[in-house]
């Protein structure tokens, strides 16, 4: 190929899968193409361009750009702001890529998803939260801001009701990441785009489709979230994403979309059919036991790509449905301080784990805890447990 590669628009979908193949073959985490720049390939958490590759023109990236654009709900790339969407190899690994301008010309990021679905353990959550999948109806959250391991946790869930229930399952996905094979349950997946309009199109529609349990991959408008607390109500289990910090804020996040008129009557709902919400951020592993590793292994790069998970969860107890109910949120993070027996933790108790066992430093810890004096004493009593961490967000 010349220094500079142009391509046809149907040598753009071979190019596309000449480059996946050679992600998949370097063992590379994430692959970035840029204009003016030749590939560049994540490996072992360090980046750097490809010697062997081409170096890529405007042409060809807005080409690239267009086919993969051709693959979600958008006919073209983005003018103005980015464009998700996830597709597979030819060996079927799963890519997810955002299609991204910057200086006016097109970038592309594609990271690999996993090959397997980890257990919640691996994940870094507790494995008592895959009694979260035992409900027979009701709605269950994953809240947390982009990139935080929403869908990952979600996958974890909805593989362990495969594996377990026979029962149908309907996801309805933006894009669809994981692909679930059925096993015990029927698992039908839809995407946004590709197999529907809209959320709120796919989740009306499964009401008619005998579904159990429904996935909705994000909930944020109002016509979503009240279907989503219509489908909880009338005997399906729904789970759902929620871009939210905590689990508190997670239920003013869903009330706050409706009209003030309305918000009693929508929590009086929510009361009603939220089973529990769990948040989760990924945070860099800084602590002394990493640093250690660090270290002895002389590999400061992995420094930035080294990841645990920091969560907490919420169960709807009668008590927290009553404070719901009454907009009393504020009061619900004192019942979870003392919820351990209901399978409740907060986020301050997850932080001092961490720092307890070395995995992040007092000083992240403490900026991230809600109280860090009553975090810190309380990482001074803890025995040490085991932590998984993760290497890269999903």
């Amino acid at each position: 190929m010349s220094a500079k590669q142009t391509v046809s628009t149907e040598d753009s979908h071979i190019l596309l899968h000449r480059l996946l193949e050679a992600s998949v073959q370097r063992k590379a985490s994430d692959l970035h193409l840029s204009a003016g720049q030749a590939p560049h390939f994540r490996q072992e958490g360090k980046l750097a361009a490809a010697e062997d590759w081409p170096v890529f023109d405007d042409t060809t990236l807005e080409r690239l750009a267009t086919a993969l654009a051709a693959r979600t709900h958008s006919e073209t790339p983005p003018q103005i702001g980015s464009l998700d969407g996830a597709m597979s190899s030819q060996d079927g690994t799963r890519f997810r890529f955002n299609v991204y301008r910057r200086s006016g010309a097109f970038s592309i990021a594609l990271r690999r998803l996993e090959d397997r679905i980890r257990t919640l353990p691996e994940l870094g959550l507790p494995a008592e939260l895959y009694s979260l999948t035992d409900y027979s109806h009701g709605l269950i959250l994953i809240a947390g801001p982009t990139g935080s391991g929403k869908t990952t946790t979600l996958a974890t869930l909805i593989d362990r009701i495969n594996q377990v229930r026979a029962c149908h399952v309907i996801t309805i996905e933006d894009p669809i990441e994981y692909l679930h094979r059925s096993q015990k349950a029927l698992v039908d997946q839809r995407e946004v785009g590709q197999d529907t309009n809209s959320f709120n199109e796919a989740l009306v529609a499964s009401l008619r489709q005998d579904p159990d349990v429904i996935l909705v991959g994000e909930i944020r408008d109002l016509n979503t979230i009240r279907t989503a607390i219509t489908a909880a109500e009338t005997g399906h289990l729904v789970f759902a994403t929620v871009h939210s910090a905590d689990c508190i804020g997670s239920i003013d996040r869903l009330v706050s979309v409706f009209h003030i008129d309305e918000q009693p009557a929508i929590r009086r709902q929510l009361a009603m059919v939220l089973r529990a919400v769990v948040a989760q951020r990924l945070v860099i592993a800084d602590g002394t036991k990493i640093q250690q590793e660090l270290k002895e292994n002389d590999d400061p790069i992995a420094a930035t790509t080294r990841l645990v998970l920091a969560s907490e969860t919420m169960k709807v107890t009668n008590p927290v449905a009553n404070l719901i109910s009454q907009a009393k949120d504020v009061h619900i993070y004192s019942i979870m301080e003392t919820g351990r027996a209901d399978g409740m933790y907060t986020a301050d108790e997850c932080l001092a784990q961490l720092f307890r066992e070395g995995m992040i430093s007092e000083r992240t810890a403490r900026g991230l805890a809600r109280n860090p004096q009553v975090m810190l004493s309380r990482a001074s009593r803890l025995r040490p447990a085991r932590v998984v961490l993760s290497h890269s967000a999903r």
